[in-house]
C-alpha cells in the first residue's frame, strides 16, 4: 500500500486524502461527491490556486488571456491532454487578467506560460504554445513522479 497523498477537489477545492494507488480507481471528494478527475483542466482563481498547487498530485498550469491568438489556439490542445495526464497530474487554467496577482507572484511576461508546480514549488516552466506531441513530450519529461 503507498503513501496517502493529498489532492484538491476540482469542483469545490477542498483538499482530499487517499492512497496513491486510488488514483486510477475514480475517486469522489469527500466533501461535495464529485468526481476527483473529470478530464478537464480546471480553471483557477487567486482564492483556489494555493489549494491545487501545494498538493502532492503535481499540477500543470496554463497561463494565459482571453485576448492572446496563441493562448487560444493552445486551449485545445491543453484541454486534451487533461485526458490521457490525469490522474498522473492535474491540468489548470489561470487568467492572467482575472488573477494579476498570480501572473506576478509567478513572474509571467509572456503568454501562454506553462509551469509544472509540485508541493507548493515551481519544477519546470515553457514559454509559448506547443503542438500536441511536443507539449506532451514536455509533461512526460518534467512531471514528477507520484
Amino acid at each position: 500500500m503507498s503513501e496517502p497523498m493529498t489532492l484538491a477537489c476540482p469542483h469545490c477545492h477542498r483538499r482530499n486524502r487517499l492512497p496513491g494507488e486510488r488514483l486510477d480507481q475514480a475517486p469522489r471528494c469527500g466533501a461535495c461527491k464529485e468526481p476527483l478527475f473529470s478530464g478537464a483542466p480546471v480553471d483557477l482563481a487567486s482564492a483556489q490556486f494555493n489549494a491545487h498547487a501545494n498538493a502532492d498530485l503535481p499540477l500543470i498550469v496554463d497561463f494565459w488571456a482571453s485576448w492572446c491568438g496563441p493562448c487560444r489556439q493552445f486551449a485545445p490542445v491543453f484541454a486534451q491532454a487533461a485526458a490521457t495526464v490525469e490522474p498522473r497530474a492535474r491540468l489548470a487554467k489561470v487568467d492572467t487578467e482575472a488573477a494579476q496577482d498570480l501572473a506576478a507572484r509567478f513572474a509571467i511576461r509572456s503568454i501562454p506560460t506553462l509551469l509544472i508546480m509540485h508541493r507548493g514549488k515551481e519544477v519546470a516552466r515553457l514559454n509559448g504554445a506547443l503542438p500536441p506531441a511536443e507539449f506532451q513530450r514536455w509533461v512526460d519529461g518534467n512531471l514528477p513522479r507520484v
